[in-house]
């Protein structure tokens, strides 16, 4: 039985339909993994339970961390001084 991603679309909508959510959300994976280039037959094999999907953060879409971790050993670099930001050697300003 070679299913169709339409096929697969009005099973999805009947099983939501019929508030069997994790039926649903199984025949989502497998429409999901026939857009990437999964054939029908390897989709119906595989198991999707075990899917996990990454949660956009701060740091962007597709990634879980919602901070940057800085390497060990990392230090900020010193913040510049007001003072003599934006001047050459002889005082005169670059603008």
């Amino acid at each position: 039985m070679t299913d169709t991603i339409e096929d697969l679309q009005q099973q999805m909508a009947a099983a939501a339909s019929a508030l069997d959510f994790e039926e649903a959300q199984r025949i989502r994976d497998r429409i999901n993994l026939m857009r990437g280039g999964a054939s029908a037959e390897d989709t119906a094999q595989v198991d999707t339970s075990g899917l996990v999907r990454q949660r956009p953060g701060a740091m962007g879409l597709g990634t879980s961390r919602q901070r940057p971790v800085p390497p060990p050993g990392w230090k900020p670099p010193p913040k510049p001084d007001p003072m003599t930001s934006n001047r050459k050697r002889n005082g005169r300003s670059t603008r």
